[in-house]
């Protein structure tokens, strides 16, 4: 009886998709180690006082010259790619004097769907004429439609616009 209710409920459900942007920390963490460790080893960061660190979604880099720092950020993007991280996720700042002469970079690392851009992906599939409704949840959006070919249709509007964000798409559900 309850198996039976519950298998109609999900029938009645539509098809649906939830778009995210996430980064995964971990991998982040072990490119930075990385990173660290080539300056520690690089012939041109010998004897200097560079240094990069995560602060929940902060990057800090630390460096004498905005020289160093391009390297440094350089390298960082090569380990950050390897470990398939998209660069989209990172927002680079401006260089600023730091205590002792030195220049430092804050890089946050962007996570989540803003409202602002929601609203511009719900504009684009309406503007597509697509037949799917879209809707923010959270920092998420949630794509519904009736079948599976508007969704993969939405999925690849969506693909083909830039939001200046890497998109993952999650929970698709027939």
């Amino acid at each position: 009886m309850v198996m039976s209710i519950l298998m109609s409920w999900r029938s009645n459900e539509l098809p649906s998709f939830d778009v995210v942007s996430e980064i995964d920390l971990q991998e982040v963490d072990n490119a930075l180690h990385t990173t660290s460790k080539e300056i520690g080893n690089r012939y041109d960061f010998k004897g200097s006082k560079a240094s990069i660190e995560r602060k929940e979604h902060e990057l800090v880099l630390l460096a004498e010259d905005e020289y160093k720092l391009g390297q440094m950020l350089d390298l960082l993007a090569q380990r950050l790619v390897k470990r398939g991280i998209d660069l989209k996720a990172l927002e680079i700042g401006k260089v600023t004097d730091a205590a002792g002469g030195m220049q430092r970079q804050v890089c946050t690392l962007k996570a989540g769907v803003s409202a602002e851009i929601g609203k511009k992906m719900i504009k684009l599939l309406k503007d597509g004429k697509l037949k799917v409704q879209a809707s923010m949840q959270g920092d998420q959006l949630r794509v519904t439609g009736k079948s599976r070919d508007e969704l993969q249709s939405a999925i690849a509007v969506l693909r083909g616009a830039d939001f200046d964000l890497p998109l993952q798409f999650q929970n698709f559900r027939d």
